[in-house]
């Protein structure tokens, strides 16, 4: 068995980073043999099976086509919480469990939470689960994200109430709500920056939840806003996770459309990453 698994981290050390391929080796055994991270320090487990083998080896095979790794396993950790995910959904991002920090240290425990962009539904559900007393909904474009955001309330056991919405022409109904807050890690990359990113994103996660044009890269943050000046109550506080080449921009729009305490947030790599704004 070591020898099996020396051969395939090996043969993953010449596709990515040593310390990476290494992570990977370890990350895939511990899933097929269901094993803890206690068990795989001493050694405590016994030689897979013949089908645990088979299935570390395909996924072995799959990462070196460049398919991410949580999409292999279907599934991806973020903020203390396991999440299914698919290829309909963006892989979680610790820059948005960062954003999440920065909501939860910032509200009351009893608020009205809209999260726009559900994805896999990371942010509205770690929400949920740490503000369990606050009423949070979630809407999305994509049907199969919705899905796969109901399933992970469940897999979670939290309520969260979910909508099939357009962020760039929000519904009537939308417009009858009201919100403490209102939170959104919208598509933001432009084209232009595609040259920057590795295959794995490219080819496998959706490119709708990715880009927008070179022309107008701050759409959906312009839509969002207005609709949050419209429907957030007087105090009420709006989040984005933005483009890291467009803060400086980003803080234009929201001063032009009239939010007030504008605050720009680096992340832990010293990005510009996030914005807070409060409607008065």
């Amino acid at each position: 068995m070591k020898e099996v698994f020396k051969s395939l981290q090996n043969a993953l050390k010449d596709h990515y980073d040593v310390h990476e391929a290494q992570s990977m080796m370890k990350i895939l055994v511990m899933h097929y043999l269901k094993i803890s991270n206690l068990q795989w320090l001493t050694k405590d487990f016994v030689d897979p099976t013949s089908k645990q083998l088979e299935d570390i080896k395909n996924a072995v095979a799959r990462l070196l086509k460049d398919e991410p790794l949580q999409y292999i396993l279907g599934e991806a950790d973020f903020y203390d919480l396991t999440f299914g995910v698919t290829p309909s959904v963006l892989i979680p991002r610790p820059e948005t469990e960062e954003l999440v920090e920065w909501i939860l240290t910032s509200v009351d425990k009893d608020v009205d939470i809209l999260d726009i962009g559900t994805g896999s539904g990371c942010i509205p559900i770690s929400l949920k689960k740490h503000l369990p007393k606050s009423d949070v909904s979630s809407m999305d474009y994509s049907t199969d994200a919705i899905e796969v955001a109901k399933s992970n309330a469940l897999r979670n056991g939290v309520d969260v109430q979910f909508y099939h919405d357009d962020a760039l022409n929000f519904s009537d109904k939308m417009y009858e709500m009201s919100w403490d807050v209102i939170v959104s890690n919208p598509p933001y990359i432009r084209v232009l920056e595609k040259v920057e990113m590795r295959d794995n994103v490219l080819d496998y996660e959706p490119e709708m939840a990715l880009f927008v044009s070179n022309e107008d890269p701050l759409i959906f943050y312009r839509e969002i806003a207005k609709y949050a000046m419209k429907t957030l109550k007087s105090g009420g506080m709006l989040f984005f996770e933005i483009n890291q080449y467009l803060g400086k921009e980003t803080v234009a729009l929201l001063d032009l459309l009239g939010f007030v305490d504008i605050q720009l947030r680096k992340d832990l790599s010293g990005n510009d990453r996030m914005i807070k704004a409060t409607k008065e």
